[in-house]
């Protein structure tokens, strides 16, 4: 059984989903704006619906609020189609994006896919505990990223691509290919938010270490982890 955060100002369809997830066996909370959503998501959801247009508080400020909270999958469901919108909610560290009025079996089958992700995700290599590269290592089983000690703060997609990356030295990920790995085949995105995600990785990697040159570009391919 998983907790489901609904946070949708739709008070109908709030009721509606959260009686389909119920049915399912998920324990579902709900809240019809974001302030109460941002309180809610401090209860550890493993997933988050989120809609976009709300009073006082939008769903894009909602995830930015969220995101350094909690590393549980974030589904946008928003009426706004544009891919300006797309982009910006899984660059904010939203990991799906849904269109109203969407069929309800998809969404749940997107909920379903979500969760199965994740699981996967926590599930690490059991010889490989860490990873060092100079001063810098990598602790799988906590997901953490330090520096001589001190912690990076990394938001879970950040991490998530370092990770890949990392324990992959060497190899060439096209933009596409970490796409895919870390958001899904069947997310609706632009691969194009890889390579925001990857400014702010480096940047956070090189405040903390100015030395290391962790991330290469491989023009006209993608990106590799280089330093070993």
């Amino acid at each position: 059984m998983s907790r489901i955060l609904i946070i949708d100002d739709e008070e109908a369809l709030v009721n509606l989903l959260a009686d389909e997830l119920q049915a399912k066996g998920h324990e579902v909370l709900t809240a019809y704006d974001g302030i109460e959503g941002v309180r809610l998501a401090e209860s550890e959801p493993d997933l988050v619906m989120l809609d976009i247009m709300m009073p006082g508080m939008n769903g894009f400020e909602v995830c930015r609020s969220i995101r350094d909270q909690v590393s549980c999958p974030i589904i946008f469901l928003s009426a706004k189609q544009s891919e300006a919108d797309r982009v910006r909610g899984l660059t904010l560290g939203g990991d799906d994006y849904v269109v109203k009025p969407f069929g309800l079996r998809e969404l749940l089958a997107r909920i379903d896919a979500n969760l199965r992700r994740e699981e996967r995700s926590r599930q690490k290599p059991a010889q490989i505990s860490r990873l060092r590269f100079g001063r810098l290592e990598l602790s799988l089983k906590e997901r953490l990223v330090s520096v001589a000690g001190e912690p990076v703060t990394l938001t879970r997609r950040e991490y998530d691509i370092t990770e890949l990356l990392a324990l992959y030295a060497g190899q060439v990920f096209s933009r596409e290919h970490i796409y895919e790995k870390i958001w899904g085949y069947d997310a609706e995105g632009d691969a194009s938010t890889v390579v925001e995600h990857i400014k702010k990785i480096r940047a956070k990697l090189a405040a903390a270490d100015p030395s290391g040159d962790y991330i290469s570009t491989v023009w006209g391919i993608g990106y590799k982890w280089t330093n070993q």
